[in-house]
């Protein structure tokens, strides 16, 4: 599948498809399917969708493109990744396997840190080919946009390289990427969090501004309390950064109930959540995004989606792509993990990982099908969406389009 050159300019009908996913109704696990589809784009934007004998006269000159019968949805939005890195920790990996905790290996001096000395001391181009090999492979798996966070430089020239890394991602591959400053992943060794925060609201945050939608903060033990949040998305707010949490991750916060009182666009991981967090989510509009790669891969149980989901809280799915706790690239693999481990149905997970991310991500044109949206889509070579969660570790993925280009 080549890279994405640009916009699509002339007319495509996309037709003989047999089962099309729209959410175009927008209620959470809500797929509006339609049987015997067809969709016409122009310009990168859906202009039309619906049966294929209704088709107006005019959308019938465009160029054709026959899926011949495959289940059609719109493309995956993966709402939470640490794609930009160097290196790998296939060894913390394998001492996880063997009883050491994730605490005990950031403490011998492995976990996050180890990441940032091998993100600090790559090029800048090395950076950039390692990170623009994954996400080829994740656009090759259906995702067309992704969420990608620093926080593997922990200084200003570090965390703005990260940045201007992600923006290279997308020029060179082709998929949509949305640019997350995360500079209070956890404090740089030597450095008290006091000094630390004072760091990223004084310096890091003017630095990147431009660079970046949204502030992330990892509250958690061993990264950054409540009160040190706080203070870097009020700062974040003043330059226009949008906040996001990693929340209760590893144990009871109340970083969701802090991401409910600073209204962020989402609060990620939420293994601890409560009940009482959920209410709170549920009515500030705080998206949840889960991430059961990383349940997966630390052997830690998984989140309560079906709690959270059943609270009236939005849910999203996202990979958590990053070297230390889920390299997962693909989608359809965290689809599965969704229904198999976290007791969402096809329905609601496949909902979650298209109309759920682009909602966390505040993007209503994506993960949609209706007249106005992007053009971005992914043909199964199989009849339905149900396919995915059933056949995991299938590639499913028969072609993706993105912005109306249909990529081979």
């Amino acid at each position: 599948m080549s890279p994405d050159s640009g916009v699509a300019t002339g007319p495509l009908l996309i037709r003989g498809i047999g089962e099309l996913v729209t959410n175009a109704s927008d209620v959470p696990g809500g797929l509006g399917v339609i049987e015997d589809a067809a969709v016409a784009v122009r310009d990168g934007t859906i202009v039309w969708a619906g049966t294929e004998d209704e088709v107006p006269v005019a959308l019938r000159q465009s160029a054709v493109f026959d899926v011949e019968g495959r289940a059609v949805l719109p493309g995956f939005v993966d709402s939470h990744t640490h794609l930009v890195f160097a290196g790998d920790r296939a060894d913390e990996f394998s001492a996880r396997l063997e009883g050491s905790s994730y605490e005990e290996i950031l403490a011998a001096g492995g976990g996050i840190h180890s990441t940032v000395e091998a993100t600090r001391t790559a090029s800048f181009d090395d950076l950039v080919t390692q990170s623009s090999a994954r996400a080829g492979r994740m656009l090759r798996m259906g995702t067309t946009t992704v969420e990608i966070k620093s926080g593997y430089g922990l200084t200003v020239r570090d965390e703005l390289r990260m940045l201007e890394a992600s923006a290279r991602v997308a020029d060179d591959t082709g998929i949509g990427v949305v640019s997350t400053f995360l500079g209070a992943h956890v404090p740089d060794r030597g450095m008290a969090e006091a000094d630390y925060v004072d760091l990223v609201i004084e310096q890091m945050l003017p630095a990147v501004a431009g660079h970046a939608e949204f502030c992330d903060v990892f509250v958690d033990r061993g990264a950054f309390s409540i009160d040190s949040a706080r203070l870097v998305f009020t700062a974040a707010r003043r330059l226009g950064l949008i906040p996001r949490l990693h929340a209760e991750q590893l144990t009871h916060t109340g970083a969701a109930a802090l991401a409910a009182e600073v209204e962020a666009a989402s609060a990620d991981h939420l293994d601890h959540v409560t009940s009482e967090d959920a209410g709170a989510m549920a009515a500030a509009g705080v998206v949840a995004v889960m991430l059961p790669g990383a349940g997966f891969s630390m052997k830690a149980g998984q989140a309560p989606a079906r709690m959270l989901w059943d609270a009236g809280v939005v849910v999203a799915l996202a990979t958590d792509c990053n070297p230390g706790t889920s390299y997962v690239e693909g989608m359809p693999l965290v689809i599965a993990l969704a229904c198999l481990e976290m007791n969402l149905t096809p329905a609601e997970a496949v909902w979650a990982a298209t109309r759920g991310g682009a909602r966390s991500l505040q993007r209503p044109d994506l993960g949609i099908v209706r007249s106005g949206a992007a053009a971005d889509l992914v043909v199964l070579d199989a009849p339905s969406y149900r396919h995915i969660p059933y056949r995991p570790g299938t590639d499913l993925v028969r072609t993706v389009v993105k912005s109306g280009v249909v990529l081979e």
